[in-house]
């Protein structure tokens, strides 16, 4: 169990508005250097490099050395999963005020990324669908592919032998679990198979990033493809 010195610490970094910013704008799963981050959290490039030391050195984010570029990322699933979770709460509690969505808010309601996994309403869908199919089973707090989850997603291109022999050698990492989603209040799909889904459709043009956002916009190809083979309806 973390002291609560720790817990502390980790609770101040995250809880200032510019750290904060920062570290929503890395939950799409990319890396950032400095300067994107600079804008994101409007403040001096002085500044930023502060706050950055500050969150690699407790081990919120990592550094990526390419060259004379260096890029930040969120260190791990925990903490994109702290992030969402806080997102959450912050969302129930605001939500006790009026509340007024402009069109950024209902394109990330629609579809994003939650860290390496699609989430949204298009994340809740694919979950629910992949669960009803029986390709899928989750409980409040794991989850598991079924055989003929399987078969589905190998006949869709995602070697799921391939997924579990590289969760052998990292075992941290869950193959299949429920993310509770923030803005739908229900679960979509994270884990292994989760990220793997995401790449995949992004690979395959089902789904393509809006800029400036952790939103993603479903083509008309990936509107196909939901509907008729994962049985995914979002009208």
């Amino acid at each position: 169990m973390a002291s609560n010195a720790m817990f502390a610490t980790v609770a101040s970094l995250v809880g200032d508005p510019a750290r904060a910013g920062m570290l929503h704008a890395l939950m799409d799963g990319r890396a950032l250097t400095a300067s994107e981050l600079a804008q994101v959290g409007r403040v001096t490039p002085q500044t930023t490099s502060g706050h950055l030391t500050r969150m690699a050195a407790v081990g919120l984010l990592s550094l990526e050395k390419q060259g004379r570029h260096r890029y930040y990322r969120l260190a791990s699933q925990a903490v994109a999963q702290m992030i969402e979770s806080i997102m959450q709460v912050a969302s129930g509690l605001e939500g006790k005020r009026p509340l007024f969505v402009g069109p950024r808010d209902v394109a990330l309601r629609t579809a994003r990324t939650c860290y390496d996994h699609l989430a949204g309403r298009l994340g809740v869908a694919l979950a629910d669908a992949l669960v009803a199919g029986g390709y899928a089973e989750l409980a409040s707090d794991a989850g598991l592919v079924t055989d003929a989850g399987i078969q589905l997603l190998n006949r869709m291109g995602i070697d799921v032998d391939a997924l579990l022999a590289r969760r052998g050698k990292r075992a941290s990492r869950v193959l299949c679990r429920p993310c509770l989603d923030w803005s739908e209040r229900r679960p979509h799909l994270a884990g292994a198979v989760g990220a793997a889904l995401c790449a995949h459709s992004f690979q395959n043009g089902w789904i393509r990033r809006i800029p400036a956002s952790r939103a993603v916009a479903i083509t008309p190809k990936g509107q196909r493809i939901f509907r008729e083979d994962f049985g995914v309806h979002l009208e």
